[in-house]
């Protein structure tokens, strides 16, 4: 198992001792610094295809994989594009199994898996629910997923339901059955602000949502810089 430390509060680093001949695997860009004996490999797991699918979703083409080629344990740094936290997931108390938001996933150990997980209704995925295009991590080590804001975690009981807006949803249990929902009424979806889906997300099953999405925040950025610009 991965040793591992978390700094900060709403900027957070993820540091990671890694013991010899020890690995992870990165979303690329994601890393901070690493010591000299760790050794970076950018590859395409899944070959051709699997690179393809990940492109498909909106995610990297490649992902980097850091090892720790020396004799003595080296530490390497992660950190999420925005402000955020850090959240560290044992799929193995997961039944070794993770569906994350596409934009989440920061690292894992080299035993997680990471593929595209297409949504149920994949059309209204891609060009309708704000891109809700999932990747599924899978296997018995360590992964972290950064999200925007705080992060909430949610139980949900035996047919208990949720409604979520898109971008808000970070990670779920592979139990958890969701489907994507048009907000209902002319005015609500013109005017109410939440966009025009939302997510349900049906147990049973632990849900983790991100309370400051950085789809919303763009957003609000590009807005105010709109308003500025015509004053």
């Amino acid at each position: 198992m991965l040793e591992y430390e978390i700094h900060g509060h709403d900027l957070q680093l993820l540091e990671i001792k890694l013991a010899p001949q020890q690995a992870v695997r990165a979303e690329p860009g994601s890393m901070v610094y690493m010591q000299t004996p760790i050794s970076m490999d950018t590859t395409s797991p899944g070959g051709l295809l699997g690179g393809f699918k990940r492109m498909l979703s909106g995610a990297g083409f490649f992902l980097s994989s850091f090892r720790n080629s020396g004799s003595d344990p080296a530490r390497i740094a992660f950190a999420g594009p925005y402000p955020g936290k850090v959240l560290a997931i044992n799929l193995s108390e997961h039944q070794g199994q993770l569906l994350c938001h596409k934009e989440s996933f920061l690292c894992a150990s080299e035993e997680v898996q990471v593929d595209v997980a297409f949504t149920q209704r994949l059309g209204v995925g891609f060009f309708g629910g704000n891109g809700f295009i999932l990747q599924k991590l899978s296997g018995n080590g360590l992964a972290f997923v950064h999200g925007g804001g705080m992060i909430i975690q949610h139980e949900l009981a035996p047919g208990e339901e949720l409604r979520v807006e898109v971008g808000s949803v970070l990670a779920f249990e592979a139990s958890v059955s969701y489907d994507i929902q048009m907000v209902r009424g002319v005015s609500n979806a013109l005017f109410g602000g939440e966009g025009l889906f939302f997510v349900k997300l049906s147990g049973p099953g632990k849900i983790y949502m991100q309370s400051l999405p950085f789809s919303k925040l763009a957003d609000r950025i590009i807005a105010l810089n709109a308003s500025s610009s015509k004053q």
